[in-house]
């Protein structure tokens, strides 16, 4: 049930603009009332007109593209009401809606650059204070049904309107108050097919008029479903969650190869007992083939989702011709609904796909719009769910629907998109990710939007380092997960947790490391072993594991090793080291020699004397180099950098954009090289 979050407390001491903030932030803090982005407020606020002096009424109202739950102040656009209230002078009819969204621009108050939402009628329009536009699944799920407006005239007792199916803009908002002239005691109304607006004469007032309607549609469809199973009730039983696990780490590198074409695309996958419930029901298919109803969910997950098999095996086997196949159908669904000045074809491959039996997994650009597709397909189960408990549920039609997704003004919303970021839609795999070398490599993947799943031994180093970039980069960007490269068990583990989290992997930066020193004769075996099996096996683990998903996707990919001047140059007094960084460069060019047919690169980059931020030369490494050279440990950093040709220190940034540049783009033609990061080094040049 909906909780009424109003706390009198707290928005005593605000202004009306922070209240109208405060009430949004309120609605959008729960997905069952709006999705992230969707629905709109507004207030309609006295001001001083700067140019005037005058009193005048600026209606605040959701800017386009903005979270309710998340936006600031600067997220709302400010219009002067009288002059919203004009273009009705201009409005030449529903055939002619896409002429008023221009004319916005000219009711911008005080310099107001936030682009307004077209639904800004539906709040300018109507005679109150203060508009709430949401998008609730129970609302949605009375709006989606066959019978509707009676369904919404027992429900409320004649308190709501209900308007026909209609796209959104300003003959909507001429409707809507022509609704409330007709009837002046509603206190709000029910879209068809959309969603819900209520109004209230302070923001408090809205709020709570807004959650009690919520509440009311929740109350009466909670009693008429009963206890009476949901969608025809279950036909296909939930597989254990290990399973399910090992199911979608295994798939979505399948699908992921198959969906990224021109574009990368980044994974999410949810099974979560609402997806698994409508999954695995009678009437699962028959609801998925209708479509969503609500625009607001269309736009996020297309049209219809895309099924596949709940066999594992016959999923995978059966993939590439059933993308095919909705690629098709998608394409003869634009054919179809296409008008003479539609936007060309977009992306035909489905964003969600559905599984029997182990969950739902959602496709896009990147991780963000991933999961908020899950998020507005779950919110789709919840509307069929009520709708079809209580009536027949109904689907958006297929023009309609059409008609938004190539609308000239949601086609001008995404070509206003900035451009993507060189790594985006990349996901990337860091060893020794909580070391100095592996954090600045993590974080210059991520500052070019990869997705990045840092591997480290050290757990609680690991999740500071996780919990960091999170504040940083957003919590969908980064993942961790410990990880031991020499045990192949964990290794496995660890790809299986990236594939699942974000659908395969595209960079993997092997970069654990230990150091050791000691004289030859005195170097005892452990310390050859542990240096062979960290250096040595470990790469060969990651590597080997980098390539089987890798040749899975069958997208190409990069991998990069990080080992050390030393793989070329001896060091005395370091033998084990040394010997294990030589092997790490013939492995990596024996890899790049047998993985290049794949379109997958392995380079490797070899750092100096990198001593800031490194939990190696915070080690005993330290003062066992500083004894080889004869010199006081304090006394080593410029020791290195004098020992360079270019007479400075080589810090983990400069280590993180050699890594950076072998795993873009830049280096498409690069494989089987290395890269010397070690401000010179005359013995370790490569020719």
């Amino acid at each position: 049930m909906t909780i009424d979050r109003w706390n009198d407390a707290d928005a005593k001491a605000l202004s009306e603009p922070e209240l109208l903030l405060y009430r949004s932030h309120l609605l959008g803090a729960d997905l069952g009332v709006t999705n992230f982005g969707g629905g709109n407020t507004s207030a309609k606020i006295a001001a001083e007109d700067p140019l005037s002096g005058a009193r005048v009424t600026v209606l605040w109202v959701k800017g386009s593209g903005d979270d309710l739950g998340s936006m600031d102040l600067s997220g709302f656009a400010k219009l002067y009401q009288d002059k919203l209230l004009a273009l009705e002078n201009r409005f030449r009819g529903r055939a002619h809606e896409d002429e008023i969204v221009p004319y916005f621009d000219y009711c911008a108050f005080a310099g107001s650059s936030r682009a307004a939402s077209i639904d800004t009628p539906l709040h300018a329009l109507l005679p109150f204070a203060h508009v709430d536009h949401v998008h609730p699944d129970s609302v949605i799920a009375i709006a989606a049904a066959r019978h509707s407006e009676a369904i919404t005239r027992e429900v409320f007792s004649g308190e709501l309107g209900w308007l026909r199916w209609q796209r959104p803009g300003f003959d909507l908002g001429l409707h809507l108050r022509d609704a409330v002239r007709a009837n002046p005691k509603i206190r709000g109304v029910v879209l068809a097919g959309h969603g819900l607006i209520t109004w209230g004469e302070t923001s408090k007032a809205c709020y709570q008029n807004t959650i009690d309607t919520i509440r009311r549609a929740e109350a009466w469809l909670a009693e008429r479903n009963g206890t009476a199973p949901a969608f025809g009730g279950m036909r296909v039983a939930s597989r254990p969650e290990p399973q399910r696990s090992a199911i979608a780490s295994e798939l979505m590198p399948i699908l992921r190869g198959h969906l990224s074409g021109a574009q990368h695309k980044v994974g999410h996958f949810a099974d979560n007992a609402q997806v698994l419930e409508f999954v695995g029901a009678r009437q699962f298919e028959e609801l998925a083939r209708l479509g969503t109803s609500c625009p607001d969910h269309f736009l996020r997950t297309k049209i219809r989702p895309l099924v596949v098999p709940s066999d594992p095996a016959a999923a995978k086997a059966g993939a590439t011709e059933t993308i095919a196949r909705y690629r098709t159908d998608y394409q003869a669904y634009y054919e179809r609904c296409r008008r003479r000045d539609s936007p060309p074809m977009r992306d035909a491959n489905p964003i969600v796909i559905l599984m029997p039996s182990v969950g739902m997994f959602t496709f896009a650009r990147d991780k963000a719009t991933a999961r908020i597709a899950a998020e507005f397909y779950c919110n789709a189960i919840g509307v069929m769910r009520g709708a079809s408990g209580v009536d027949e549920y109904l689907g958006l039609p297929e023009q309609e629907a059409f008609d938004i997704e190539y609308w000239a003004l949601e086609e001008a919303k995404l070509r206003r998109q900035p451009a993507p970021k060189p790594l985006a839609g990349r996901v990337a795999i860091v060893t020794g990710g909580a070391g100095g070398i592996g954090r600045a490599i993590a974080e210059r993947l991520l500052a070019d939007d990869a997705c990045v799943v840092l591997l480290d031994n050290d757990g609680d180093a690991l999740e500071q380092v996780g919990a960091d970039f999170a504040l940083k980069f957003g919590r969908d960007r980064t993942r961790v997960t410990r990880c031991d490269v020499t045990d192949e068990a964990n290794v496995a583990r660890a790809f299986a947790f990236a594939a699942r989290e974000y659908g395969g992997v595209d960079i993997v930066v092997s970069n654990a490391g230990i150091a050791s020193a000691a004289p030859f004769d005195q170097t005892t075996l452990d310390t050859w072993r542990r240096n062979m099996d960290v250096l040595g096996t470990g790469y060969f683990l990651i590597g080997r594991e980098a390539a089987r998903v890798m040749k899975t996707q069958g997208i190409g990919g990069s991998i990069v090793f990080v080992a050390s001047k030393n793989a070329l140059v001896a060091s005395a007094g370091a033998a084990a080291y040394s010997t294990a960084k030589a092997a790490e460069l013939h492995l990596a060019r024996s890899m790049a020699l047998e993985l290049a047919p794949d379109g997958i690169r392995v380079n490797a980059v070899n750092p100096d004397a990198v001593l800031q931020g490194s939990r190696i030369w915070s080690s005993s490494w330290r003062a066992e180099r500083a004894r080889a050279y004869g010199i006081d440990p304090s006394e080593l950093e410029q020791f290195y950098r004098e020992r360079s040709l270019l007479k400075t220190n080589v810090m983990p940034e400069d280590v993180a954009e050699a890594v950076h540049f072998f795993a873009s783009d830049r280096s498409a033609k690069s494989t089987g090289n290395i890269l010397n990061v070690d401000a010179g080094n005359a013995a370790a040049f490569t020719r």
